[in-house]
């Protein structure tokens, strides 16, 4: 049986997140990086220059596993974060990157930029691309109804 357009699509985005994570892995290997896993890097490059609650990784969609704590707490112990209650809400811990941190952000916004720079003169255009997002941006609005209309999110 031939899947069809959308459960084709379903299996292209889940390869394509495991695809991409095993190219980040790749890419802190060959910089001898073995104290944070790709998917902790992606966390940590989502953060930014921002300064977040754990609560606020989840919401923002910068982590969209179960065990974002456990994670967050592994990168403070190996240097990638640091953490402070929050000013307000002394119940609320606050993390931002560290020196170390925002090296490794770097690192990966290296990588990115590299990636289109191979990616220029293919057929992946600036326009596909953007194409692509939109149609993504609808199915991820499309996921989100349908959770909502059955007691998720």
């Amino acid at each position: 049986m031939t899947p069809t357009p959308y459960y084709e699509a379903i299996q292209l985005i889940e390869r394509l997140h495991r695809h991409f994570l095993d190219v980040l892995k790749v890419e802190l290997d060959k910089k001898g990086i073995q104290d944070i896993n790709n998917v902790q890097s992606m966390i940590l490059y989502n953060i930014g220059d921002d300064e977040l609650t754990v609560g606020e990784l989840t919401i923002r969609g910068y982590y969209l596993g179960s065990n974002v704590s456990y994670n967050v707490k592994k990168m403070v112990e190996n240097g990638y974060l640091e953490q402070e209650r929050s000013v307000h809400d002394k119940r609320s811990i606050r993390v931002k990157l560290s020196e170390k941190g925002l090296e490794l952000k770097t690192m990966i916004s290296e990588m990115f930029a590299r990636h289109e720079g191979q990616i220029e003169g293919t057929e992946i255009t600036a326009d596909a691309l953007s194409s692509m997002n939109d149609t993504l941006k609808m199915i991820e609005r499309f996921w989100a109804q349908q959770a909502n209309a059955y007691g998720g999110f």
